[in-house]
Order: C-alpha cells, then structure tokens, then sequence
C-alpha cells in the first residue's frame, strides 16, 4: 500500500534545544495514525512541518507524494488541518462558516453552498445549518471544525488534538466522525495523549517522547509488548 505520509530522519530545533530527534514515519494511505505522547513530545511540531507551517531542519518529509520543503502550495492543496484551537465563528451559523471556509478557498457562491451543504452532512449536522455555532455542543463545534478542513476535499487530514477538553459524549461524537472519513478513504492523522482515543481510532501508533520516537506498532501490538491492556509513558527529566 502506497504512504500518504513518509518521514524520514527529520530533526527540529529551537535555540539550542532539539524538539524531533531523528524521527522516521510510515502513513499507508487510507488509515488513520495517532501520534500518541504527553505534552512537550513533540506531536504538534511534527504535524506543523507535515502541513507546511515550519520548515524543518533536517530529514525529508513528503505528503501526498508532494514534498513539503521543494513544493508547499501543492501539499498545501492536498491536505486538510484541524488544530486544537476551535476555526469557527461563534456567531455564525454551521453553514455560513463553511460556505466562507469555501470562498476563502476561491470556490465561486453556488459551488461554496453545495459544498457546505454536502459537509454538513458528512459530519452528521444536517438540520443545524443555521443555528448560531455558539449554541452548540463541544461535540457539535468539533465536528464543524472538522468540516472546515474538508472544504477542499482533503487527500490527508491532520488532527491536533481532536478531543481536548470535550465530554465523553463528544469524544464519540468526534470519533465517529474520523471513522467515516477513513471508510470513505481519507488518510487521517492525529495527535493525542490518551491510549484510548489511539486504540478506538489508529491503525498505526507512534509514541514519541522529547522528540524521539519510542515505540511503533498497533495498538494491540503495543499493549501486547508490554504483557497487559494498558500502555503507560513514564517521562523522567534529564
């Protein structure tokens, strides 16, 4: 199966402190990977070089076949990111959010509507096109904020953090949502600190800490290496 994603040996640097240390990833198309590891890990950077926003210092990155150092605009037109800040307008409407996401994205009024119709309803918010995002769930708002990083119909979906600070009813809202983007062939990747978000989603999980990669594998095989049902980080400060 072709890599949606291939990282290899890539570094990064602030000052003097080094925030990915050598790090090597393999994303088939068509599955999800979690980025799985406690604050400081380096999750959040990696994924901002993998969607062009910082440039890396050493290794090579590609995303969807395309390069992010060499061609940028062409990775830029391929994927789709959702950070942990929500994207939306409180004041707005579901769809009047996502028809601006599709000007912004120079689609012309009428294709904008009908692409925001048909993104309301892949992420299961037929009906609430009009209420104010401000009335909505914390489940409800992620959903949209996924929508808005489908505008363009992304190859490749990046998710940072998806689920923080929502309620276990949001949380499933959320992942239902990333399990029918994948049944309809999206490659998704996202970041988070929880095991189980990563065994409910991933098909592939890299653990990384300070910037390494400590352990690859499925979430079974990960639990399975360690003899129990539970996979726990222990960080010790240099």
């Amino acid at each position: 199966m072709a890599s949606a994603i291939s990282v290899v040996g890539l570094t990064k640097r602030y000052g003097g402190k080094v925030v990915l240390d050598d790090v090597d990833l393999q994303v088939a198309s068509g599955t999800t990977c979690a980025l799985l590891g406690p604050n400081g890990a380096g999750k959040t950077t990696a994924v901002r070089i993998m969607t062009t926003l910082v440039r890396p210092d050493g290794g090579r990155v590609e995303v969807a076949g395309v390069d992010v150092r060499r061609d940028p605009r062409a990775v830029r037109r391929r994927i789709g990111l959702v950070g942990q800040h929500p994207a939306v307008d409180d004041v707005l409407g579901a769809r009047q959010n996502l028809v601006l996401f599709a000007r912004l994205h120079h689609l012309d009024r009428r294709a904008a509507r009908a692409r925001a119709e048909a993104l309301l309803a892949q992420v299961g918010l037929t009906g609430t096109g009009d209420e104010p995002v401000r009335d909505f769930s914390g489940g409800m708002r992620r959903r949209l904020d996924i929508a808005a990083g489908l505008v363009l119909a992304p190859q490749v979906l990046f998710l940072d953090e998806p689920t923080t600070g929502l309620d276990p009813a949001g949380r499933r809202d959320v992942w239902d949502a990333v399990r029918a983007l994948v049944a309809g062939g999206t490659t998704v990747l996202l970041t988070t600190q929880h095991l189980e978000e990563a065994e409910q989603l991933a098909d592939d999980v890299c653990v990384l800490d300070g910037g390494r990669v400590v352990a690859r594998g499925t979430p079974g095989e990960l639990t399975a290496a360690i003899g129990g049902d539970r996979l726990e980080l222990v960080v010790v400060d240099p």
